[in-house]
């Protein structure tokens, strides 16, 4: 295969940024998804994907585009708090402290757009993304949240991983399991900061979830869960942006690049997983003994 057409799409200086933008989200969600799917927590990512709403709005609206990180950051902030003090009570439920901060954070959201129509339509692209309007500055600022996160991930891995599977033996370790879930909570937070303004509130749990579950169809360790996770995010980014380049260039068909990846990755793990049920079924050969 020539690789020149392959890197073709790419000479166009926005799509290297969107690839740049997406390599980076790829490591950062295929490694902070692993802890995700490992505590079950895709529901919480899912509420803290419309929880940075009011900040971004409210980030919006007090400063334009240059508040929305800081807006989202406190939003995520706040969120990651509530979630990890509402479920240390024991009369809270798990479910019920996500379906309470996430129709309270939600709707101090709408309330605050529907006080103003001016900049709703602006406020559209943080529910489906622009991942080819990336700036360099964008890719700055999710660099300067994907490094903090993962090296907070690289020192508390072990730890994470025994909360995960054995919480009570996390306790007798001496872990204080209210700390870590905190700062998971947080570090997931941060991720959907990060990721907000490339591919929309909407779509960011594609990217917390699919690359894991990838992992975890191909591999066992966390840390090859990991790798695996952030390996397929980053190729399906690439052939996401790819195939919508060529398809509305080449073929006059709009294809929207974040949702094209989001598709990608969805046909990458169904493709994975038909790999994998049909290597179980393949009847195992048996050698006849000399």
């Amino acid at each position: 295969m020539d690789t020149a057409l392959l890197l073709e799409p790419f000479r166009v200086p926005y799509l290297t940024r969107a690839l740049i933008e997406l390599t980076i989200l790829g490591v950062l969600c295929g490694t902070v998804g692993t802890f995700v799917a490992l505590r079950r927590l895709e529901f919480v990512a899912d509420a803290l994907t419309h929880t940075v709403f009011p900040g971004v709005v409210i980030g919006f609206a007090l400063r334009g585009a240059t508040g929305i990180l800081t807006g989202a950051l406190i939003a995520a902030g706040v969120t990651a708090c509530a979630l990890t003090l509402l479920t240390r009570h024991r009369r809270t439920g798990d479910d019920t402290a996500l379906a309470i901060v996430l129709t309270a954070m939600f709707s101090i959201g709408v309330l605050v757009v529907s006080r103003s129509h001016s900049y709703s339509a602006d406020l559209e692209t943080f529910l489906f993304g622009q991942v080819l309007y990336t700036s360099r500055a964008q890719i700055t600022e999710t660099a300067v949240v994907a490094v903090p996160c993962l090296a907070a991930l690289a020192l508390l891995g072990r730890e994470l991983v025994l909360r995960a599977f054995d919480p009570d033996a996390a306790r007798a370790a001496g872990h204080r399991v209210g700390a870590l879930d905190l700062a998971l909570n947080l570090i997931v937070a941060l991720t959907v900061v990060a990721a907000v303004r490339t591919v929309g509130t909407a779509l960011i749990l594609a990217l917390l979830v699919l690359p894991a579950a990838i992992g975890r169809t191909l591999g066992r360790r966390p840390a090859h869960l990991a790798l695996i996770g952030s390996i397929a995010a980053v190729v399906c980014g690439y052939l996401g942006l790819t195939i919508s380049y060529t398809a509305s260039v080449d073929h006059d068909l709009a294809l929207p690049a974040a949702p094209t990846v989001v598709l990608t990755l969805v046909a990458g793990y169904l493709l994975v997983l038909g790999a994998c049920g049909a290597a179980r079924l393949r009847p195992t050969r048996f050698r006849s003994p000399r």
